[in-house]
């Protein structure tokens, strides 16, 4: 039984911020502290200075906090190998080695890893010189899918028709994967593990272009739903058999374990269930709805992940809600962001929408006794109900709450699911 957790948030996003909603309804923790967090993350967890991608000063941080379990949010200092400096300091930690992240942080060492698995994945070549590109352009055709194969903040694929598009893209990155498109509907499903055991959660589907349709540029993410009404009932035992499992045991082997969250985004395809990505963190915005719908009290199964002992938890306990996240970005992103905006209507979401919507902040900061926009991706407004169709209601009225000048908003979340439904 835990008791007294203090839990140290390191991030300062949406994710991390629906971590830290849900850690502070957790009765377990006694003490929440979020570095260096958002306006909204204020409001639930203690606000403390650090740089995030310095491991030595995060670990510095939670020492002098006495903090019981580090969570390590965004990917770049997971890579950066944060994580590793936080257990070398002998504190707990929920998130993977520098080396096990590169998972996410290399798309060719990703590649490498599934083939040792066995994991099904698109057919892909790496790049590294302009020719190799003309030559992998060639071999697959359109659609285009090119990659960038380090880290990109969700924005570093490039899904395209255009020859002259994907060669750019191509040949502005130092090494790139390309790969043959894979057709179908996209998922993602997170699993929790220690190295050894894989619990998954629940599979969520997220909306990567900018606009209403799929049209426009991609993004980290303009909002997303769960559950999935329309995927099969056994798709994430066969994710688990196929893919979770499989990767976390190959890595093990090759002496990298992986703890953490292990984020799979897959293409069920008319051949199958392939693997598009692996991310080595809770994705955003897919975090928010999944975390909408875990009853399970958080700290205690992230803790678990740490310790080596999730094979000792009971299963986790799901509400049946569907959830449904819509994402508020600032003007002209997923271009430069135009920033400083005050955002409007933040206490009348909280005194007309709660409990069934809230919003969860991103790119926020204090200015005075206002909240102003800080960031692309700006916020976003999560709510549950009995099934889709609610959800969305309730999160699209609340949207209509939010004042920000210049913002832009998809309008068809999780609208094809609710309506088939």
């Amino acid at each position: 039984m835990l008791a007294g957790v203090k839990v140290l948030v390191i991030g300062n996003g949406a994710r991390e911020h629906a971590l830290c909603r849900s850690l502070s309804l957790d009765p377990d923790v006694s003490a929440l502290h979020c570095a260096p967090g958002n306006a909204g993350i204020a409001e639930v967890a203690e606000l403390h200075p650090v740089d995030a991608l310095d491991g030595a000063a995060v670990a510095r941080l939670a020492g002098e906090l006495a903090a019981d379990l580090v969570v390590v949010g965004p990917e770049a200092p997971l890579v950066a190998g944060v994580a590793d400096a936080v257990r070398a300091a002998g504190i707990p930690c929920f998130g993977p080695s520098g080396e096990a992240a590169q998972l996410e942080g290399s798309k060719a060492f990703a590649k490498d890893v599934m083939a040792g698995a066995g994991v099904p994945t698109a057919r892909s070549y790496v790049c590294t010189t302009p020719a190799e590109v003309d030559e992998a352009l060639d071999a697959f055709g359109a659609p285009y899918v090119v990659k960038d194969d380090g880290l990109a903040a969700g924005k570093g694929v490039v899904v395209t028709d255009d020859l002259e598009a994907a060669r750019a893209h191509a040949n502005a990155c130092d090494r790139v994967v390309i790969e043959e498109f894979l057709d179908g509907p996209e998922v993602s499903l997170f699993a929790i593990t220690d190295g050894v055991t894989v619990v998954p959660l629940k599979p969520a589907q997220d909306f990567k272009r900018a606009h209403d349709g799929d049209a426009g540029p991609n993004t980290g993410g303009m909002g997303a739903y769960s559950p999935l009404p329309w995927a099969d009932p056994k798709l994430v035992d066969e994710v688990m058999e196929t893919v979770l499992q499989p990767t976390v045991d190959e890595l093990r082997r090759r002496g990298t374990p992986f703890s953490g969250l292990l984020y799979a985004g897959l293409a069920i395809t008319s051949r199958g269930v392939r693997v598009i990505e692996f991310n080595a963190r809770f994705g955003d915005p897919e975090t928010q709805v999944v975390l909408a719908r875990l009853k399970t009290p958080l700290a205690g199964v992230l803790l678990a992940s740490a310790n080596g002992t999730l094979a000792d938890l009971p299963p986790l306990r799901w509400s049946d809600e569907a959830a449904v996240t819509v994402v508020v970005a600032s003007y002209n992103y997923p271009g430069t962001p135009r920033t400083g905006d005050p955002i409007t209507g933040l206490d009348e979401v909280a005194a007309q929408d709660a409990p069934y919507a809230y919003v969860l902040h991103a790119g926020t900061k204090r200015d005075g006794d206002a909240v102003v926009s800080a960031g692309g991706r700006v916020l976003s407004v999560t709510a549950t109900g009995s099934d889709l169709t609610q959800a969305r209601e309730r999160a699209y009225t609340a949207v209509a709450r939010i004042g920000l000048d210049g913002s832009q908003h998809r309008t068809d979340i999780a609208a094809k699911a609710a309506a088939e439904a």
